[in-house]
């Protein structure tokens, strides 16, 4: 079983970005809600070390601020019921990392980071898909 833990650990450090080393330099982040996931991006890759690390309390503490960053994100998300679905799976998930590390569980806490990361990856999608959806569409309405 930790086998299978450290291969989804390493699975999802990929789906988390590149090497510090290849990415580029980004400018800072604009809006707020830009700088709520910049933070959630920060504590998420903690969360991470602190699970490749058996740090508990690390992986607690990281829990427990994306939560808190989950419920202040809510101001700018988008207003519909796929994106309470993604949103609730993550704070699911987010309970589930924080008791696993309380009860020092790290195969429980770890399986339940993959989930959360597959939670984040699948509400990026549908913000993205709801965005592109609302853009207006080039020649639309010029009665052509």
């Amino acid at each position: 079983m930790r086998t299978v833990c450290l291969v989804a650990c390493a699975a999802v450090s990929l789906l988390a970005g590149q090497a510090p080393s290849q990415e580029k330099k980004k400018d800072p982040p604009k809006t707020a809600e830009a700088k709520l996931m910049a933070q959630k991006l920060q504590h998420a890759q903690t969360l991470l070390d602190g699970l490749t690390t058996n740090n508990f309390d690390k992986i607690g503490k990281s829990a427990d601020e994306l939560m808190l960053i989950s419920k202040a994100a809510e101001f700018s998300a988008l207003k519909t019921r796929q994106y309470e679905l993604h949103t609730n799976s993550f704070r699911e998930a987010l309970m589930t990392i924080s008791k696993k590390a309380k009860d020092k569980n790290l195969d429980g806490a770890t399986l339940a980071y993959v989930d959360m990361t597959l939670t984040c990856v699948r509400c990026h999608q549908h913000t993205r898909e709801e965005r592109n959806a609302r853009l207006p569409v080039e020649g639309a309405g010029l009665g052509n």
